[in-house]
Parts: C-alpha cells; structure tokens; sequence
C-alpha cells in the first residue's frame, strides 16, 4: 500500500513561491507534536475510545453475523441515518461502486440505498417502488433521538404494517444502550418488533464512528473487508503512538500543515479528490472539519471538490481569486487504468499527445498539474497519493484525517468532539414540528 504526504509544495521547494512562512510549519510542528503526546496519554489511559479502535477485533464476527442476516434473500437495504451515522459507510460503499455518481450500482449483492437526507419527495418515491417483503432497513442514530430517522423509521413501519409484513425480521437498529432512567426513542419503536438492535459505541460520536459498527455493519453487507478497514486505521495511528517517529510522520506534518494554516487564519480549506470512490469522502470530511472546529468563533470553511470535473468549476477562483484558502489534492493510481485512445482518433481530434495513453493518464496528469499550478500561483497547497484504493488505504485516510482534525482542535483550544450550536437547531426544529 502507498500512501504518500507531501508538503513539499506549501513550502517552496518544487515550484518557486512558498505558500506559508516555514516559521508557522515550525509553530504547527510544535503544537502538533504536544497534541500527539496527548493522544498517546489518551490512548494509554483509554480516555479517548476512538483511539482504541483500529486495534479492536472482538466485535468483527457480531457485525459479520449481523450483515449476513441483512442479506439474506434481500434484493435491497436502506440505511437510515444522517450526518455521521451515514456519511462514513457511504465514504466506505465508494469502494464497491456503490453510489459513486453516473455509474450506480455495479457490485454484486443487494441494491442499497442511504436515505440520509430527509426529502419528502424523494422518501416517499422510495417507499413506492421498493419491493418492500424483500428489502431490509438498518436505522442508525446514536442517541435514538435524531428528528429524521425517527421519522424515516416510522415511515417504513407504517407501510410495512400496511403490507401486512413482519416488521422485525426486517430492521436491525444502531443506537445506545437505553440509559438508566432515560429515554431512547428508536430502540422504543424497534424493540417492540423484536427487530435486533446493535449497540452503538457510548464513547464515539456519530462524525467519528466510521471504525465501528455504524460504518462496519453497511460496509460487511457490501462484501469489503472490515478487518482491513481497521488495519488501514491502525497504519495511521500507528506514529501517533511512537514518540521517536511521529513528528516526521504523514499525520505528523498533515496536523502541522493544518495546524499552521489555522493560526495563518486561512478561512478556506479545500480537499480536492481525483476519484469518483473519493467522493463520499470528502463529504464526509466536510462534516467533520466543520463540526469538529467551528466553535468559539474559530475554526475555518471546508469545501469539498473532485477532479477533474472541478477544475472547471471552482479552480478559476481558486487561482485568480482571493488567496484566502488552504488545499490538499489526493490523487489515486489511475494512470494506466481505462480504455486506452486510438492514435488515428487522437490525430482527427487535434490531439496528438492523447495517442496511446489512457483516461487515467490524463487524470493522474491533470492532479498533478492542478497541485503544481497552484503552489506556483502562490496557493499553499498539500498533496495526499494513495495506491491501490482499497480497504486498508480508506481505512488509513479515515484515520488520518480524523487525527489531523482532532490535533488541530487541541491547537486551536476547542472541543474537537462536541456541537452545541447543532443541538440548539435540533431543539426548535421539533420545537417547530410539534406547533405547527
């Protein structure tokens, strides 16, 4: 597997024009390399369960169990969850061309459908054509509170109970034990129907809990790997844990690229993917950059891109607008992949260069020239190349990623794991419903 962080570019030293002052690299290095030591006290004292994860493999054979249940005999499965309860399993489904935009579903299996955002059209179009005696339904929200998958579930055991199907061998649920004492809407409606409920982890929140069932359970149902998704985790947690190496590090110089460009007050950052299966993953990274740090007045704007269809939408402002953002470019091992161009056609169309060479030459040469023009327009810019995209490597960019953003939020002095102002929508959105 490689995996390949550079920062090389930001500084200068490829292409003329640093983009940052090495003296806030420095800053960041330093800020990262005390948050790396906290991380390692969390990790060694369990106070920070995320950390413990990559590791874990008690809970594999309950989530292999689970996903085979779902899939017997089921032409379809729908996850119902928002937010973090989705968008990691989506990121994971990518890598069997599930979802990926334009193409649909070419993997065997169930189809599978995440019905993360609650439209009202489109739910109910869903419901209409699913055949619903064979299609099964996994509702996931950590609290058992959220507003809509609350509502999606309740949506589904209606037309269930209209159909006169057994709601119960149709739904596994995700969601906390019931508290002593308190409430937990979902397990309410779903345990009622014997439907068998997992219990979600009390100690990771929904935008980092890609490592555990929440994203495990969808990804085994689509046939990947789950102990790999974890090794790949490990692989980035890994320097973390190592006091000798971890400053020098991919998530090591990542936290103090991020890190610098906080304190450099860049309000923008832009995670530029070249890949289809990597775009789940930016959206996911968006969520959790934004949730994660934007508090306290603090904290900065992410922006989620793919290439090279975004090239022609965004990067004219990116190189001729305000210098006020941040890039990271990832690139994937495309070159040499797909139908390869005839050189008479290449010749007809004006374009003699394109004899010979594949649509993933083209796209590895145009991540390559998006990363160098901007560093040469003086635009701090990192670059991330990851080859195979697979289980482990997805694994490891989940992990890096959430690591990177929880080292700049003990840099930046914020909570890196709660979202107060989120709940506060959430209180009067019901609050709404219920008056209304």
């Amino acid at each position: 597997m490689a995996f390949k962080h550079a920062i090389d570019l930001a500084l200068g030293r490829r292409i003329g024009g640093a983009g940052v002052p090495e003296t806030a690299i420095e800053a960041g290095t330093t800020l990262a390399t005390t948050g790396m030591r906290r991380l390692r006290e969390e990790a060694a004292s369990g106070a920070l369960p995320l950390l413990g994860i990559p590791g874990e493999t008690g809970d594999l054979e309950e989530i292999r169990a689970a996903a085979a249940r779902i899939r017997e005999g089921a032409s379809d499965v729908v996850f119902l969850g928002t937010g973090g309860s989705s968008l990691g399993a989506q990121t994971l489904a990518q890598l069997k061309d599930y979802a990926v935009p334009g193409v649909g579903r070419l993997a065997e299996g169930p189809r599978i459908h995440f019905m993360d955002n609650l439209d009202p059209v489109t739910f109910a179009r869903l419901l209409e054509a699913l055949p619903l005696e064979t299609t099964r339904f996994v509702a996931i929200s950590k609290s058992g509170g959220t507003g809509e998958t609350l509502m999606q579930t309740m949506a589904v055991l209606a037309a269930l109970d209209a159909a006169g199907l057994d709601a119960g061998e149709r739904f596994t649920g995700i969601s906390e034990p019931r508290p002593a004492g308190g409430a937990n809407a979902l397990r309410d409606l779903l345990e009622p129907t014997g439907a068998p409920i997992l219990a979600h982890h009390t100690g990771i929140g929904g935008r980092y809990s890609v490592l555990t069932n929440v994203g495990l359970l969808p990804a085994a149902v689509m046939g990947l790997d789950i102990a790999a998704i974890r090794a790949g985790a490990a692989d980035a947690l890994a320097p973390v844990l190592d006091e000798a190496g971890g400053a020098d590090s991919p998530i090591g110089q990542g936290a103090a690229f991020a890190i610098a460009f906080a304190l450099e007050a860049k309000p923008i950052s832009v995670v530029m993917a070249y890949a289809d299966r990597l775009e789940r993953f930016t959206r996911w990274w968006v969520q959790l950059w934004a949730e994660s740090l934007g508090k306290d007045g603090k904290g900065s704007q992410p922006v989620a891109a793919i290439g090279p269809v975004d090239q022609h939408s965004q990067l004219q402002l990116y190189l001729g607008g305000p210098n006020d953002k941040v890039f990271t470019v990832i690139t994937t091992g495309t070159a040499g992949l797909g139908p390869r161009i005839d050189a008479g056609l290449a010749e007809r169309g004006g374009q003699p260069g394109f004899a010979g060479k594949t649509i993933g030459d083209l796209v590895a040469a145009q991540g390559r020239a998006t990363a160098d023009t901007l560093a040469a327009n003086h635009r701090p810019v990192r670059t991330i190349h990851v080859d195979p995209l697979d289980e482990r490597t997805m694994g490891r960019l989940l992990m890096h990623f959430m690591l990177e953003t929880i080292l700049t939020g003990y840099a930046l002095g914020v909570d890196p794991f709660d979202q107060p102002a989120v709940e506060e929508g959430k209180v009067l959105a019901k609050r709404y419903l219920a008056e209304g």
